[in-house]
């Protein structure tokens, strides 16, 4: 299950997110270091991927599929360039973790292993100079990821399901900047229209499962994509923008590709 840091339980940020996806969190406020050194709990450490070759592809191949995804939108490309890069930035992490759930992509992490106290004497102020730190997820992070993951297996969507909801998540004429967001407005209605024909002769009984698939789906959008990167791309990409690679995997500019 999700739990919660009890050494900086004063940060709500994330208690929406907690609230919609668990009901039996732990809210307790004990436990609190009473000193202000460096947090001590397990939920505050940094991790990393335990198997990162193979995660790293297979996220590698979810983002693929992601782009392959809009390119097959003749919708999608009747846009404003410009409009089609801030659709991009806006909803390239939901997309993606639809597709891991899709594709049924399951990861472990572990602690970041601390690097020992010789090569800190050897390596002081070497590697800043070389380039910038890279930031490391945490553990209560990855948890809520998770838990994100696991509630839309819960869900167990049907492969139409999955298309039309992408469809409504990718076309969201609140982004702002957008010069067409009137047409990109129709373009999410026709989506979530489709998406309620689908289900209503796949759960005839579920007259709730629309509403309930569109409040679970507005969870994903408070993963931040610095999460993702981290977590799945960096060890690839090192400091690139992944929002520019996926660009260039959308509209061809260059061949390169995403493999660990």
């Amino acid at each position: 299950g999700c739990e919660r840091c009890q050494c900086h339980s004063e940060d709500k940020r994330t208690a929406i997110l907690y609230t919609l996806l668990s009901q039996n969190l732990n809210h307790s406020r004990g436990g609190r270091s009473p000193t202000h050194q460096r947090c001590l709990c397990h939920q505050r450490r940094t991790v990393c991927l335990r198997t990162p070759h193979i995660t790293c592809q297979a996220a590698s191949n979810v983002l693929v599929k992601t782009v392959s995804f809009m390119k097959n939108l003749p919708s999608f490309h009747l846009l404003p360039r410009e409009d089609q890069l801030l659709l991009l930035d806006s909803c390239w992490v939901p997309l993606f973790l639809l597709g891991l759930v899709q594709e049924m992509v399951t990861f472990e992490v572990m602690e970041t292993p601390a690097p020992s106290m010789l090569k800190k004497i050897l390596l002081d102020g070497q590697s800043k100079r070389q380039e910038p730190e890279r930031t490391q997820p945490t553990l209560a992070a990855v948890q809520r990821l998770q838990c994100c993951l696991n509630t839309f297996w819960n869900l167990d969507l049907s492969p139409k399901e999955y298309a039309y909801l992408k469809g409504a998540i990718l076309f969201n004429p609140e982004v702002p900047g957008l010069r067409a967001s009137l047409y990109i407005e129709s373009l999410q209605r026709e989506a979530q229209r489709a998406l309620q024909e689908v289900l209503q002769p796949l759960h005839p009984k579920d007259q709730g499962r629309f509403a309930h698939i569109l409040l679970i789906a507005s969870t994903l959008k408070s993963i931040p994509p610095s999460l993702i990167t981290d977590l799945f791309f960096r060890p690839v990409i090192g400091n690139a923008d992944i929002v520019e690679l996926i660009a260039e995997m959308l509209y061809e500019i260059t061949g390169r590709q995403l493999a660990p």
